[in-house]
């Protein structure tokens, strides 16, 4: 059942064996998991069911160094569906060594090992439509592929690991129908306001929340979770402090620490001297019709003795903003970039200097390059706009060979590189967030070192050559600042309350039927996009919840 909390009267009361704040992947998985058994699941999301201004308002925020993050409100979306409304569909599982104690990344080490996740992996693929879970490409086609670069010693890289797809689902679309079942009660514009806690502080005895309208209401639930992502899941565990003075799971000051996103940028150009034909860059299509892409993986055996972390690596197209490219592709999507989402444009057109002579360059490959954009307007208006599984990203084949370098890391665990709360307070009395994203020299190194290894391989195999500035690393690594939506590690999982929030279960330490999920809780962040793995540990939280008797609680 899918109802509107603006609807209920006055201080309602509502009774339900599991509560979930958050219809975003994390919330919606778990939901449809736990709904299996016959419980009854109550769902809250502050949003509708389509974007409302007032509502997305409330994500807004205190960001410490703007050059280095995004506003507070962008790359997330507070409606029904979360971020998979607007997300890009990359689906990619984390690898086996990113869930060990590293002895070269700080803070590193999860309470669970990968088998515990693997086992979810496959139905989190079903979930996000990302199709069957084999990541690596020898195995998951049944017809050879084409190789990605002739020639290439794979000796520190390989090319056979590969990112899937997704539609990519927007979650509330694709399972509204099930999330409209008997033992689902999704509420939406409902705000959650306040955890109860018990006097003791060990369990939560209910919830209340309020709608922008003005009315409240209460939750009681032998379980809850905070499925609200891994800004505002820190925002309402540190505004709760009637019972616990810093805020509930917060005794040791770590709730809103490791804050870790990635570390993404574009670098130099790789010349080839082989055939320009022969390259690839773009997708494979699987037998069940997912887009698929390969990478340039660093080998993790390589991560072990270079000391560095996860990287991947794509050939990608020269700058847009620059129209020495000669493309009239690139330059007409460099004219469309008003019409262009923040969250796209911001990585497409990087520092612009938006000169008069520049426009004029762009104009110019434009007029060149007509029946090119004619060809590609077709492309995307069939395979991405109106195709139902969409063409994932602009793809641009050089007929010079000529390519840049799209690079995908890990950002280390600081506890320094932290989320907590601001002074203002929004229309609900809640006190906004205040952002403060920090990165390492390891982090840089990780960067500077994976390059180094590349354009030593180019060069080895006698494919082409690299040529990039060692000295720009760092400034090119951050000129995105803190990457995208993927907001991890906040509420991380461990084994002790000094070092950690939630345990290897995702409940909070220290409060019997508290739990979070999403990414907050990953210990370390790897180079993969954030959400199979959601979904994934969802999937395993719901398994972990339908175990647990809460009768005592």
């Amino acid at each position: 059942m899918i109802s509107d909390a603006r609807a209920l009267p006055d201080a309602t009361v509502i009774q339900a064996d599991f509560c979930l704040v958050g219809a975003g992947a994390a919330g919606i998985s778990l939901a449809l998991a736990l709904s299996r058994s016959g419980c009854k699941v109550l769902l809250l999301e502050s949003g509708g069911e389509k974007e409302e201004p007032a509502t997305q308002a409330l994500y807004e925020g205190h960001v410490v160094n703007p050059a280095l993050h995004s506003p507070a409100d962008s790359y997330r979306q507070r409606r029904f569906g979360g971020t998979t409304t607007i997300w890009g569909g990359r689906c990619v599982p984390y690898d086996p060594l990113d869930f060990e104690a590293r002895s070269y990344v700080p803070h590193s080490g999860w309470p669970i090992g990968y088998d515990e996740i693997a086992r979810y992996y496959p139905q989190a693929n079903r979930l996000c439509e990302a199709g069957v879970f084999d990541y690596h490409s020898e195995t998951a086609f049944d017809r050879p592929l084409k190789p990605m670069i002739p020639g290439f010693d794979q000796r520190h890289f390989t090319t056979d690991t590969m990112e899937r797809f997704s539609c990519p689902t927007d979650f509330h679309v694709r399972y509204h129908d099930k999330l409209s079942g008997p033992t689902i009660q999704v509420l939406l514009h409902a705000n959650l306001t306040r955890i109860v806690l018990s006097e003791d502080g060990n369990r939560v005895t209910g919830l209340e929340a309020r709608t922008l309208a003005g009315n409240g209401f209460s939750v009681r639930a032998s379980c809850f979770v905070l499925c609200t992502g891994g800004l505002e899941t820190v925002r309402l565990l540190l505004a709760n402090r009637d019972v616990h003075a810093q805020g509930i799971g917060n005794q040791h000051d770590v709730v809103g620490r490791y804050y870790m996103c990635h570390i993404a940028g574009t670098m130099g150009g790789v010349r080839f001297s082989i055939p320009p034909a022969s390259i690839w860059n773009g997708y494979d299509m699987a037998d069940e019709g997912v887009y698929c892409r390969r990478r340039l993986a660093l080998r993790p055996e390589v991560q072990e003795r270079e000391q560095v972390g996860s990287f991947v690596a794509r050939l990608h197209h020269p700058r847009i903003t620059d129209p020495r490219h000669g493309n009239g592709i690139l330059s007409a999507l460099y004219c469309a970039k008003p019409f262009i989402a923040y969250e796209y444009a911001k990585r497409l057109f990087e520092e612009d200097p938006a000169s008069l002579k520049n426009w004029a360059k762009h104009l110019q490959n434009v007029a060149l390059g007509v029946p090119d954009i004619m060809g590609f307007a077709w492309h995307m208006l069939r395979d991405r706009k109106l195709a139902a599984r969409k063409f994932p990203s602009v793809v641009i084949k050089s007929r010079a060979g000529l390519y840049s370098v799209d690079f995908h890391a890990e950002q280390m665990p600081d506890p320094t590189s932290r989320v907590g709360l601001a002074q203002e307070k929004d229309p609900l009395g809640m006190p906004r967030i205040s952002i403060d994203w920090r990165y390492m020299q390891q982090d840089v190194h990780t960067v500077q070192r994976s390059l180094a290894l590349l354009k030593q391989d180019i060069a080895q195999s006698g494919v082409g050559s690299f040529e990039y500035d060692p000295q720009s690393v760092e400034k090119e690594m951050v000129r995105y600042g803190a990457y995208g939506g993927h907001h991890i590690g906040t509420v991380r999982m461990g084994a002790s309350p000094r070092t950690s929030v939630t345990n290897s279960d995702c409940r909070v330490h220290g409060v019997a039927n508290l739990y979070l999920a999403g990414s907050g809780v990953f210990p370390t962040s790897s180079q993969a996009n954030p959400t199979l793995t959601i979904v994934a540990l969802s999937l395993r939280l719901a398994d972990h919840l339908h175990s647990r008797d809460f009768s005592g609680t």
